[in-house]
């Protein structure tokens, strides 16, 4: 990697690329693959469909980086790539109308690892408590409603602001900001159950 490529900004980088300086575009795989995953495997249920939907979403960008416009973010273009085949993919799967082979909903989810940060080396009750509320975590995200979902994963997995939300959603921002607020209102009320698991954790 070239030096300077990691403290330059995401559009700085899509320039870089575009003038074909094929180390900028790595950097952007390196920043965004794993938070690109992360939202589709909790999207679509299914690690393999996750990869093949992160790995999908690069090569758009690479087929449409003369579409980029500067002064646009390039997370927001990227996860509105990402969700639009995430869309295009559960759409397919309805049209099958089988569920995916690999519909393991435990893939690797920074929110719930954020959660149980420090819970790996735990011993005895707190250990298992820790692994009670992650999991309750992730089926409780799972069992969102798909438009309080995405929201909810664009702005703690991507950490997209509302506005751009708003943008990649095709929806207002005041809207995008009530789905966040109804997507954390229903977990609150799903995770009740787990409080004791909390406290076990402090």
């Amino acid at each position: 990697m070239t030096d300077g490529h990691a403290e330059s900004t995401d559009e700085m980088l899509m320039v870089r690329y575009k003038r074909g300086d094929r180390d900028a575009f790595a950097e952007l795989v390196r920043r965004y693959q794993k938070p690109l995953y992360n939202f589709s495997v909790r999207y679509l249920g299914s690690r393999d469909a996750a990869r093949e939907v992160t790995q999908d979403a690069f090569l758009r960008v690479v087929k449409r980086s003369a579409d980029f416009k500067h002064e646009s973010r390039f997370s927001t273009w990227i996860f509105a790539i990402t969700r639009n085949l995430c869309i295009d993919e559960l759409r397919r799967r309805r049209h099958r109308n089988h569920p995916s082979l690999d519909d393991s909903r435990e893939g690797s989810v920074d929110l719930a690892e954020k959660v149980s940060a420090g819970g790996a080396n735990l011993d005895g009750e707190k250990g298992a408590a820790n692994n009670e509320l992650r999991k309750g975590i992730i089926s409780a995200i799972d069992r969102l409603p798909e438009e309080q979902r995405e929201v909810f994963l664009m702005r703690q997995i991507g950490g997209i602001p509302f506005a751009e939300i708003a943008l990649i959603t095709g929806t207002a921002e005041n809207t995008a900001k009530s789905r966040m607020r109804y997507a954390l209102e229903r977990l609150q009320r799903e995770l009740s159950e787990y409080e004791e698991y909390a406290r076990a954790l402090r």
